[in-house]
């Protein structure tokens, strides 16, 4: 079975950031005891991510590469916010490179990495981590299978067996 749009997929992959000069810095990767599994065209992967692996069967492997604009955007300067100290309360400030777990007013989450520390103020990057960087994933796919009527109303998978419950 091909991976098209509500399918759920599993897959192995490997991803690495692409520097300016091709050099390859790896990042994560997935193994055959906790692999990917995701509902395939109900915007969970990104769109170019799942561009280049549908059609694709069980067993078939593939590389490419994705630009910071098919992946997560380019960095935007302008995306860095001042956190007021007093926020923080209790838990104390949080240290330079600790990851931040924020809402905004519509109840969207994000994260954001602590930049700077002051006295009155945390510094922080909103930008996606990978935002700006070029990525190049190698892949592995593992099963195919439609998604069960239950997982096209959730709109997720329920696990590479359909059988996983939340």
């Amino acid at each position: 079975m091909a991976v098209e749009n509500n399918n759920v997929v599993t897959l192995n992959y490997t991803l690495h950031t692409v520097e300016e000069n091709g050099e390859k810095t790896f990042v994560e990767q997935t193994t055959s005891e906790n692999p990917l599994t995701f509902l395939h065209g109900v915007g969970m992967m990104l769109p170019k991510f799942e561009e280049n692996i549908t059609g694709l069967n069980e067993g078939d492997k593939t590389s490419f590469e994705l630009t910071a604009v098919d992946a997560y955007g380019e960095r935007d300067e302008k995306a860095i916010a001042q956190l007021p100290a007093d926020m923080f309360g209790e838990m104390g400030l949080p240290p330079v490179g600790e990851v931040l777990p924020l809402q905004d007013n519509q109840g969207n989450q994000f994260r954001a990495v602590v930049m700077e520390v002051t006295p009155e103020a945390v510094v922080a990057d909103l930008n996606h981590p990978m935002a700006g960087k070029k990525l190049n994933f190698d892949i592995e796919i593992l099963n195919v299978r439609p998604a069960t009527e239950e997982e096209l109303s959730h709109g997720h998978a329920h696990g590479a067996d359909g059988t996983e419950s939340h």
